[in-house]
């Protein structure tokens, strides 16, 4: 007490309780005036999935009131789309997804993710739904345009009642998950499931009118405003959003992020898997040029990292790989064509079913893979083919050359002696007598010395 008595007299001690005082409250009081926006544009991926977690992370950090996800997407992948969900659902602080602006929409995965939310809202002029799971494989029983599981077909077999049995686990699965996501957010179950199994859509008055989302706003200061005072549920507790004059503080995608949704791209991640092979098969023909073996390694390596966070189709990459195989193949053996023409139809076929859900947009385009495969047919039959005629020529420089080149004899001479060789006077031996003039056939080179005998005959 006395302790304390003292630093209440003292000038420094006044000013050091009242810091200890003040700065618990200051520190939370910066943050609870800001809200922090991420932007999630186009198809949902790996590079998505790991920028809402950084920036939810983020947030948590600077004591932010609220996370808004601002939306605009056709849809997504499947695991990235449940990172998402799952980074929300133990986030500490409320996620409100926005699908913004008008004309945006939150299709497929992006249903989901906004069922997930804590609050979700829409503009004006904006839709979601259309959230069954499709494959690029086939279209299921429960797809619009696919046949139903009642219709009868001269092919249907045993292979049609298998892909439509895994058509309505897929289904079923997503129904169930969507399902629980709309009671735990106390929305419109019914619908969410009728957008999995039927593909249905809602503009986003209607999706108000229904229970399907919580907010309609025009912007983000009407968002802002309607969100006043609501209450959420936080990790099983009730929270009381307090956003009024909040600051909106955009965390944008940072290098990282940035990179990963280049090489994720499947275009992208396509043509550095083509740079890769191109690159090490010129440095193992032609050792020694280092760039293409080292820009061959490094896009490979990039390739093979984009692959193993994509969907691929292994099918796909082998029956790529052996197109390429047997172009390369058509250079060394003679097939008449018919390597090179199924080295084609293999690359481009591969390349089409290289990834799983074209729908997504995760699908390689086809005038970019028409583009390549004629490059690369090219780039075997002509260039390749090319380099293996010119390796068979004859040599015609160098020590090689030298080896059974013709000439003549300057001197009299039966063991050494100088000869004459493409214009250029050698130092000689020979095994038998020759005279000057005489014309004589190198045999071997030792040195700066010829091994020669006489040209008794062409040959």
């Amino acid at each position: 007490m006395d302790y304390i008595a003292g630093l209440r007299n003292s000038r420094y001690g006044k000013l050091l309780l009242l810091f200890l005082c003040l700065a618990p409250l200051w520190v939370p009081a910066a943050g609870e005036r800001s809200v922090v926006a991420l932007d999630m544009r186009g198809a949902i991926g790996p590079a998505t999935s790991d920028y809402i977690h950084r920036g939810i992370d983020a947030a948590v950090g600077r004591h932010a009131v609220l996370v808004i996800l601002r939306m605009d997407t056709p849809g997504g992948l499947d695991s990235a789309m449940r990172d998402i969900i799952q980074d929300i659902l133990v986030s500490p602080i409320p996620v409100v997804s926005y699908v913004s602006p008008g004309g945006a929409r939150a299709a497929s995965a992006g249903t989901y993710i906004l069922y997930a939310s804590h609050v979700a809202a829409m503009a004006p002029g904006t839709n979601l739904g259309a959230a069954t799971p499709v494959e690029i494989g086939g279209i299921g029983p429960d797809v619009p345009g696919g046949r139903g599981k009642d219709d009868e077909g001269p092919g249907k077999g045993k292979g049609a009642d298998s892909q439509d049995a895994m058509k309505r686990k897929q289904v079923n699965d997503a129904a169930a998950y969507i399902r629980s996501l709309a009671n735990l957010r106390g929305r419109n179950a019914d619908w969410a499931e009728l957008a999995v199994r039927e593909a249905a859509s809602l503009p986003a008055n209607e999706a108000l009118e229904k229970g399907v989302i919580d907010v309609v706003a025009t912007d983000m200061d009407d968002l802002l405003q309607k969100l006043q005072g609501r209450s959420v549920t936080l990790l099983g507790s009730t929270r009381v959003l307090e956003t009024a004059g909040v600051q909106i503080e955009t965390i944008e995608p940072d290098w990282r992020s940035r990179l990963l949704t280049v090489i994720t791209d499947p275009n992208v991640a396509y043509i550095l898997m083509l740079i890769g092979i191109y690159g090490l098969f010129f440095e193992f023909a032609n050792p020694g040029y280092i760039l293409p073996g080292v820009a061959g390694a490094i896009s490979l390596v990039l390739a093979l990292y984009a692959f193993q966070i994509l969907p691929v189709n292994y099918a796909g990459l082998a029956l790529l790989s052996l197109g390429l195989i047997f172009m390369l193949a058509e250079a060394f053996v003679p097939s008449f064509g018919a390597l090179g023409i199924g080295g084609v139809i293999g690359f481009v076929i591969g390349s089409v079913i290289l990834f799983d859900h074209g729908e997504a947009g995760y699908a390689v385009s086809l005038p970019l893979i028409l583009a390549l495969a004629l490059l690369s047919a090219g780039f075997f039959l002509f260039i390749v083919g090319a380099a293996i005629k010119a390796r068979r020529r004859p040599v015609v420089s160098g020590r090689e050359e030298l080896l059974r080149a013709r000439g003549e004899a300057l001197d009299d001479f039966a063991g050494s002696g100088r000869v004459r060789i493409h214009g250029e006077v050698w130092q000689a031996v020979t095994k038998l007598p020759l005279k000057r003039g005489d014309r004589v056939r190198v045999l071997a080179v030792e040195g700066l010395v010829l091994s020669v005998e006489p040209e008794t005959e062409e040959k």
